[in-house]
Order: structure tokens, then sequence, then C-alpha cells
């Protein structure tokens, strides 16, 4: 039973991943990482399967190894962002709406751009001794 609940919380992440490569202003990583999550605990086939997925796999690799955040991401993520503030602003959304949607999209890219956007960047970091991510 414990097993069919975590893929089903996995295979719905993963659609939702989908939809977020398609689908402006709604993130695929957070689903990748939690959908390969899911996955561990409920079907080793499908954890190794989204792990050798020509698109997601990459990224999962990079950010359980190292905490690489890819910066091509990072700019389309500011950009789908920006894109989704706009239309709010357009279609009559509050600006206290506005406002609290533009100061919580600040926070998530802050956090995203804390973290290395490559593997030699990764690396630079380890040798000149900076952190990697926010704590280490």
């Amino acid at each position: 039973m414990k097993k069919l609940f975590w893929n089903i919380l996995g295979f719905l992440s993963l659609g939702m991943a989908y939809i977020g490569v398609i689908t402006p202003g709604i993130p695929y990583s957070p689903f990748v990482v939690f959908a390969a999550y899911c996955f561990s605990k409920g079907s080793e086939r499908m954890h190794r399967w989204i792990y050798n997925h020509p698109l997601f796999g990459p990224f999962l690799t990079n950010w359980n190894t190292k905490r690489v955040f890819p910066t091509k991401m990072k700019f389309f993520m500011i950009a789908m962002m920006s894109t989704s503030l706009i239309i709010m602003y357009f279609t009559g959304v509050k600006l206290i709406g506005i406002f609290s949607t533009a100061v919580f999209m600040a926070l998530v890219a802050t956090w995203a751009w804390r973290f290395p956007g490559s593997v030699e960047e990764h690396q630079r970091r380890l040798d000149s001794g900076e952190k990697v991510g926010w704590f280490r």
C-alpha cells in the first residue's frame, strides 16, 4: 500500500513537471525532484527511468550530487516570473496580489541564484572555499 501511495504521488508530480515544461509560470524542477524522491520510495524502475530521462536526468543528477541549478533555467525562471506578473497586471489583479506574488517570486529567485549554475562553477566554489549553496 505504501508503494502505491508513493507511485501515485510520483506520477502526479511527474505530470506537473511535464505541465511545467510547457506552461509559463509553472516550474518543473521542484516537481521533478519530488517525483524522483517519490519513485525512490515506490518504484526502482521509475526511479531509474527518471534519472535516465533526456530532459530531467541531467538536472536531477547535477542537483543531487553538486546542488547545481543551471543558469539557463535561472534566466528562464526570471522570464516566466516577469511574464506572469505582467499578465496579472493587465488582467486586473489587485495590486496587493501582484505585490505579494512579486515578493514571493523574488524570494524564490534569490534562493535559486545562490546555487552554482554549472558543474564548473561548483568546482570553482569548492576550490576557492566558497559556499556552494546556502549552508555549505
